[in-house]
């Protein structure tokens, strides 16, 4: 196979071999150091991997808590500090990095370029992005000062005022999270800037924009709308540090200000940053259901337009968070509505997936199962939001466990089970071996089973009007069953994480050989060998088609010169 490919890519490996092996002061050093996108591409989805499992076990400490009623397994203050810290690192230390590293490794993989158009910002993004984590997992120690008691943030990953200002906020925790997110939000500007200059201008002979690989759409699409959404969150932080530092009261009503100025200003970061983590799921699922139903995408045109559409309504969505804060009913109708109009474009991406797989010759290989029940949960994702978008549900439901619910079945449901089928995916393409097919399987269902235990049920106690962030409960409330499977399900889950981390660390070691294309792919990536080499082609590519690697491969196809 890999002979058929070497005319597309030309990526031949001729790195000379080394006469001695690396130390391993030499060989940190050259991870530290690196520019490679390949290296800082896997460095992001490391570092991600990391927090996964430090949030993990902090959602596993709430389940605890909340497994029985009148519990007391941590305290009040140490909870409030458990579900923040879980909350921030799932958004800003897990799902944004995870997804820029997977853009970070396959973007210039994919349209046929060496590297990123700006190899040096690309490490010092990665790098900011880093500081970023530790910065806020830091105040675990200095919360308080380095001569105090640490203390982790407690405000909630949306810290609204009034709780982030003094006297509510004491000690330094409030000031981590800020300068956390401050910086690393700088990181993820540099690598958004970075993906948009290598995709405009980097693409290889014959890659027209129409030709691109639906996961590279996608990672432009999102990168544009990093630009304009991290930019609000990030004024709002500095305006928090200049009102505990410098006097201002820009979130003080007892002296002129607006608590709901600070709503605003992180629900128009906020909710655009679940399409900017959905987003490019959705270019992998694109990527994936392609390829494992042996179809072409279906529509792809529409599939384009439809990314970028949800873009843009997504810009205009961001008050149906704030229906109970007292807003006025034109702005009200006006956010319902356009939260409704979100429904159309994904409905054409649900549509156009499951029109790919409709006819196809399927194969349920890991990767596959994982997008299957992506579209599945997608799909209730997308009905529960649809129901709170309507005002008066949402009045009834506002910070209940339904919201909870709602929210996890896209930020898990959508979002993780997609990094899932990525990693499965392009595991083999980054190092060279195959995971194993038993044990994913094993994980699958395990994570699967679990997750519908834990948020299917938390639906239910919403309804019941169990409210969000609560640490305990009374036993007459009616909630101890339901609040017992969701958290059996947590720690399913939880196994079934450490089933896939074992899987990672024993493929590595004594995993299948790969070779360049295990999955009979089509996109550029899979003409290179496997790890690809540093400079990635040895000749500059040449495509003629949305699938060059699959036309020479099958050049009897008589789709094959589609367009």
């Amino acid at each position: 196979m890999a002979d058929q490919t070497l005319p597309i890519g030309g990526s031949l490996d001729i790195t000379p071999e080394r006469s001695e092996r690396q130390t391993l002061l030499e060989w940190l050093q050259a991870w530290v150091v690196t520019v490679d996108h390949k290296r800082l591409g896997i460095l992001y989805v490391v570092y991600s991997i990391f927090f996964l499992l430090v949030a993990g076990a902090e959602a596993l400490c709430i389940r605890i808590q909340l497994m029985i009623p009148n519990n007391h397994f941590v305290s009040p203050e140490t909870y409030n500090e458990l579900f923040t810290m879980h909350g921030t690192t799932m958004v800003f230390l897990v799902g944004m990095p995870i997804l820029f590293g997977f853009g970070n490794y396959l973007v210039p993989l994919m349209i046929g370029a060496r590297d990123m158009a700006f190899p040096r910002l690309n490490a010092f993004s990665f790098w900011l992005t880093a500081f970023g984590g530790l910065l806020l997992y830091y105040s675990f120690i200095g919360g308080f000062g380095l001569y105090g008691m640490g203390a982790a943030p407690d405000v909630g990953w949306f810290a609204y005022a009034p709780l982030t200002t003094k006297p509510f906020s004491v000690g330094h925790a409030t000031d981590y999270w800020a300068l956390a997110l401050i910086v690393s939000g700088f990181g993820t500007l540099g690598t958004a800037i970075n993906i948009i200059a290598t995709t405009l201008s980097m693409r290889c002979k014959g890659m027209t924009l129409l030709r691109m690989p639906l996961f590279v759409w996608l990672m432009l699409v999102v990168s544009a709308l990093t630009l304009i959404t991290i930019t609000p969150l990030t004024a709002a932080q500095v305006m928090l540090l200049i009102d505990r530092y410098l006097g201002g009261h820009f979130f003080d009503a007892q002296a002129g200000g607006s608590a709901i100025i600070w709503i605003h200003f992180f629900w128009i970061f906020g909710h655009p940053e679940v399409y900017v983590l959905v987003l490019p799921v959705f270019g992998v699922a694109s990527e994936i259901i392609p390829v494992f139903s042996r179809k072409a995408i279906f529509g792809y045109p529409a599939m384009v337009a439809a990314s970028a559409g949800i873009a843009f309504v997504s810009l205009g969505v961001w008050a149906h968070h704030m229906f109970t804060v007292g807003m006025t009913s034109v702005g009200n109708t006006f956010f319902v509505l356009s939260t409704m109009l979100v429904g159309i474009p994904t409905g054409i991406k649900i549509f156009n997936w499951l029109a790919t797989i409709w006819g196809g010759k399927v194969q349920f290989r890991v990767p596959m199962m994982f997008c299957v029940a992506f579209l599945f949960q997608f799909l209730i994702a997308g009905l529960t939001g649809i129901m709170l978008s309507v005002a008066p549900w949402d009045w009834q439901l506002h910070n209940s466990y339904f919201v909870i619910a709602h929210f996890h079945y896209v930020l898990v449901g959508a979002i993780i089970f997609n990094i899932f089928a990525a990693i499965y995916y392009w595991f083999p393409k980054v190092t060279g071996k195959m995971l194993s097919e038993t044990l994913g399987k094993w994980h699958f269902w395990l994570f699967f089973i679990g997750f519908h235990m834990t948020f299917d049920t938390m639906h239910f106690v919403g309804l019941l009007g169990m409210p969000r962030s609560i640490y305990t409960y009374e036993a007459n409330r009616g909630w101890n069953h339901l609040n017992m499977i969701v958290s059996i399900g947590a720690f399913i889950q939880g196994i079934a994480v450490l089933v896939f981390a074992f899987n990672m660390m024993h493929s590595l070691r004594k995993g299948k050989e790969a070779g360049n294309d295990p999955w009979d792919a089509w996109t550029l990536e899979w003409s290179t060998p496997s790890p690809p080499p540093e400079y990635n082609f040895a000749t500059d590519p040449e495509v003629y088609s949305r699938r060059p690697l699959w036309d020479i491969k099958h050049p009897d196809d008589p789709d094959w010169k589609y367009e």
